[in-house]
């Protein structure tokens, strides 16, 4: 399983998902994309795209969550978390397979 998807992160995805008021089947895809400072760089979105061939589906916590073979190999065992203090708050990727990332927490190597 590459990502794992905690309750909270869960269920802010759930909020977002219905603050943006989306219709049919949507999932939550997560990725990697070349960029940032530490060289790869997390991206995250709601989606309706599906290809079998190379994509990987996985449900967790009510949450559809799709990964691109590729991305894949980066993210095996990654953590997607919900972080809220008093300074900020938003999503948050522990990653095991980072040998590097940036002070933000949006880029690794």
């Amino acid at each position: 399983m590459a990502i794992l998807v905690t309750p909270e992160a869960a269920e802010q995805l759930k909020r977002a998902h219905t603050d943006s008021q989306l219709t049919g089947e949507t999932f939550v895809r997560v990725g990697v994309v070349a960029g940032g400072c530490s060289g790869f760089e997390y991206a995250m979105n709601f989606d309706d795209q599906f290809d079998e061939s190379k994509d990987t589906r996985y449900e967790q916590n009510g949450i559809s969550v799709v990964v691109d073979k590729k991305s894949a190999l980066l993210l095996d065992g990654t953590t997607l978390d919900w972080y809220q203090s008093l300074e900020r708050s938003g999503f948050t990727f522990n990653n095991p397979n980072a040998v590097k990332s940036c002070g933000c927490g949006k880029s690794f190597q």
